[in-house]
Parts: structure tokens; sequence; C-alpha cells
């Protein structure tokens, strides 16, 4: 059954889109509701010029709304809904590359490509996101042999401040180019992006089920120097977390058993969510999870097109109601050597505060190419925390703690903790997890020395 098994940081439902006239905006989740004092939708460089040079005071960015902290809006000041600036400007086969506006869906750019046989290099799990909002915030997926998307990105242009368009790369504007992607909006608008593509090609599955003290060895062993993995992840049972299910995806020669080149837009989600409820509710729901369904759906041979295994729509775990409770997500990211000791730290922060875990998806990522604001500054396994949580303010509170205990975990091994979350943690500890945000703020009182562009995210920690 097709679980919190591969959740990841875009492993989210769909959110509304904006009615007209409404200038309220939120994420995913529905706990960050920021009224805005405009929205405007631009379809062109020349439009987003525009809206900086017509206006004054501070301006938020938002895709397709998946970060869930207030990372994309700002209280009466200008949002820029980046989902009509949505072309392909170019692609060339031949070169394996595509540029593309930023307010484009990885699904869009999927159905553009896969007619010839080519595939996105790196993008995360799930389809709906938008590249601009994917660059802002540095996001990884399940690719062996990579990491953070900044890795594929050849080149992007930027609308400064002060109305200028930027091109930059590794090679050319380069501080411009370390600083935006994953800059979170902070620096300027990301207007294009050209990515790097590579062949599709066929994929077979691969689990194996082990106790959770085993996974380093085996993923040593089988995974990390395997030029056949091209997906893996690894899932943690809650409530125990003592044991993992590997699951890879390697090349292979064998028969498809999946014969669709990529999900159908129009598939039907109706037993997942409930599915998910289920495991949400009860501890048995939990148990039956780890102990009869997902052994029952890995026992089945599944072989089908890398572009299949990266078309998953977001409405697959969408809730009926998010009025009460809501499902979340959380990442860590630790060296590769404190696998154990930072598992176990999580395991006891979890048990402690009987959070509601549902999955915990252990990823792999090789180091940032220079990023300011990176993540994975060494080889690094990803803890992508899946959970759900109720909405009032005493649920609130209780996360803000147990999240301010994780992040000091993370930081105790070595670590940091992903930044399109939440924002429970204090300036001191986004400070610890990322020593270089110094040099982040330093670029933006350069690009953005009156600070027009800014969210909730930098409002904290830019302005302490």
């Amino acid at each position: 059954m097709l679980l919190a098994a591969y959740v990841l940081v875009d492993f989210l439902p769909e959110p509304e889109p904006i009615p007209n006239g409404i200038k309220l905006v939120n994420d995913v989740t529905q706990l960050n509701p920021i009224e805005v004092s405009k929205v405007i939708s631009p379809k062109s460089t020349e439009d987003i010029q525009h809206a900086i040079s017509a206006t004054k005071g501070k301006i938020s960015i938002g895709g397709g709304r998946y970060s869930q902290g207030g990372q994309i809006a700002l209280e009466d000041h200008l949002h820029l809904d980046m989902r009509e600036f949505n072309q392909v400007i170019s692609f060339d086969p031949k070169a394996k590359e595509i540029t593309v506006q930023s307010g484009i869906r990885w699904r869009d750019i999927q159905d553009v490509i896969d007619p010839e046989n080519l595939s996105i290099k790196i993008m995360q799990s799930y389809s709906n996101f938008t590249v601009g909002g994917s660059l802002s915030v540095n996001v990884h997926g399940r690719y062996m042999g990579e990491g953070p998307i900044i890795r594929s990105v050849k080149s992007i242009k930027v609308v400064l401040a002060d109305g200028s368009i930027v091109s930059a790369s590794p090679h050319e504007n380069s501080e411009v180019f370390f600083g935006v992607i994953g800059g979170y909006g902070g620096l300027g608008v990301i207007a294009e992006a050209t990515l790097e593509l590579v062949p599709n090609l066929k994929v077979g599955r691969e689990t194996d089920y082990m106790t959770i003290e085993q996974y380093t060895s085996f993923f040593d062993q089988n995974v990390r120097n395997n030029p056949n993995v091209v997906f893996h992840n690894a899932d943690i049972y809650p409530p125990d977390y003592t044991h993992v299910n590997s699951v890879s995806w390697v090349k292979t020669e064998k028969p498809l058993t999946v014969q669709e080149k990529l999900i159908s837009r129009d598939k039907d989600y109706w037993w997942q969510p409930k599915a998910a409820k289920f495991v949400a509710d009860t501890e048995l729901g939990k148990w039956m999870r780890q102990h009869i369904f997902d052994p029952i759906q890995y026992s089945s041979e599944a072989v089908q097109w890398r572009n299949y295994e990266a078309s998953y729509d977001v409405r697959e775990l969408e809730p009926k109601s998010r009025k009460d409770e809501t499902y979340v997500l959380r990442e860590y990211f630790v060296p590769i050597d404190r696998f154990d000791s930072f598992s176990a730290k999580m395991s006891g922060i979890f048990k402690a505060h009987e959070v509601n875990v549902l999955n915990v998806s252990i990823r792999h990522a090789l180091p940032d190419t220079g990023s300011l604001l990176a993540w994975a500054r060494e080889e690094v396994f990803a803890f992508v925390v899946y959970y759900r949580q109720g909405t009032s303010e005493q649920d609130k509170a209780e996360v803000r703690a147990w999240s301010r205990e994780m992040i000091d975990a993370v930081i105790s091994e070595g670590g940091a903790y992903y930044l399109p979350y939440q924002l429970h943690a204090t300036t001191e500890q986004f400070h610890n997890a990322y020593p270089t945000a110094k040099e982040f703020f330093e670029l933006k009182k350069k690009l953005d020395p009156s600070n027009r562009f800014s969210n909730k995210l930098w409002e904290r920690h830019y302005g302490e």
C-alpha cells in the first residue's frame, strides 16, 4: 500500500488557489494564514520588473505553497504569486537541457521531456512543486549519487530589488547563483532556470527489511557506491523506531509491470488518505502498516519508467479536513557517520513527547556545491519526518517544544535542520545550523539594501 513510505519535503497536499479578491496566503498545513496587501500574478519577466518598480515596501514570493512556516508571505505587503509564470522557454533534447520560467510545475516539464525519453536529473519525489520554489529551498530527492538540486542547475536569471536582471551560474555572477539557490526568496525573484536532464530508463524495485542497527552497513555495502541504483529511501517504522524497510529502484531490462510512462493526472486517490488516517489514528494502524500492509505491497515485483516514479501527485494523502488536525513535515540532515547516534536521540525525543509520527524516511545526499545556506556541507543522511499534529494553540506549543529539542539534537551531531518548515528554531539555533548565514546576510545587504524581499523566515532571523 502506498502510504507514508515515500514521504519527502514535497509529500504534501495541493493547496487551494487564492480566489479573486481574497488576499489571504496560506500554506498546505493551513497553520499559517497571512493577509497580504496585494497579490500580483506575473506572466512575464517584465511583469515582475514592473511589480518591483511600481511599488514600495516589502515583497514576498510564492509558488506551490509547500513551505510550512510563512516562508512565502508577510502581512500587509505585496505577494508575487508565480504560478502563472509557467512557460518552457527552450528545450534542447540533444544537449539534454531545458530552460523554463520559474513558476512552471515539474509535472509540466515531464510532459515536454518524456516524449524525448529524457528525465529531470534531480527533483523531489512529488511533481507538483514549482521550479522556482524548489530552487529557493534547494530541494533534494531520492536520487542516488546526487544531492541538493543545485547540483543539476546550469544557470538562472534573477530579478533584483532595483529591477535589473542578472544571469548567474557557478561560473558567472557565482555569488548570486550560490546565494539565490537555497535563499528562500531573500535576494531576488528567480525568473528563469536552465536545468540538466538525463535519459529516462526502466527501474525495478528491490526491498530489504532489517533492524535500524543494520541499516548503515547494508547501505554502505549495497547502495552507496552501486551505480545501478537510481532511487533509494529507507523507512523507519514508528512508534518503536527499531526497524527499517529499504526501498531501491535499480536499472533493469526486465519487462515493465506498469506500462504508463507517467502517472495519470486524472488518477483517483480515494483510499490513500483513509489509509494514512488509519495509521495516524491508532497504534494498531502503525503495527498493521509495518507487519501486514507494507509486506504485502512490497512482495510483488515492480518495474516501471523512471519518469513514472518521479511523477507522483501530492493529492495522494490530502485529508478531508485540516481544521482540527493537520499533516506536517520536518527534516534533519546528519553526517553519514552520525546516523546511529542521531536516530537514537530522535527516537528518544519522539517517544518522550508522544509525537504522532507516521513515517521517518531516510535519504542520502552528496555535498552541496557551494550554496551559502547549504544543508549538506558534507555527505549526509536526511531524516524526513511526516507527522500529524493538532491545530490548537496548546498543540502548537507542544510541537514547538519537541522541535527545538530535535534541532539541538541534530546540531549536536554536526548537522542541520531544513528551513522550509514551521519557524520554531531560535535565531541562535539557526546560526549554529547554518554557520555561513552571515555571508548570506552580507550578500543580501549588497543586493537588497532596502530589504524589500522578505517573508516570515527572514523577518525572524535577518531582523535579529
